[in-house]
């Protein structure tokens, strides 16, 4: 019985795969890191700044989300 083994070019690369991990885990605390920044910054504002541009206390938290997250 004869066995052949082909190759399709794409091994498996731990270096490869470790590389894209660690890339994903920085770009991870980048996004957390500015969603604090945003957070931080508005929860900041008095009320009266808040209100001048146009934002509620309470949506605070939705708005830093939606600036790092979805933009």
């Amino acid at each position: 019985m004869a066995y052949t083994a082909t190759s399709s070019g794409r091994g498996f690369s731990v270096a490869a795969s470790l590389s894209k991990f660690v890339a994903q885990v920085r770009k991870s605390f980048a996004l957390r890191a500015e969603y604090s920044r945003t957070y931080s910054e508005l929860q900041g504002l008095t009320d009266r700044e808040l209100n001048d541009i146009g934002v509620r206390r309470c949506d605070i938290k939705d708005i830093a989300r939606d600036h790092t997250f979805c933009s």
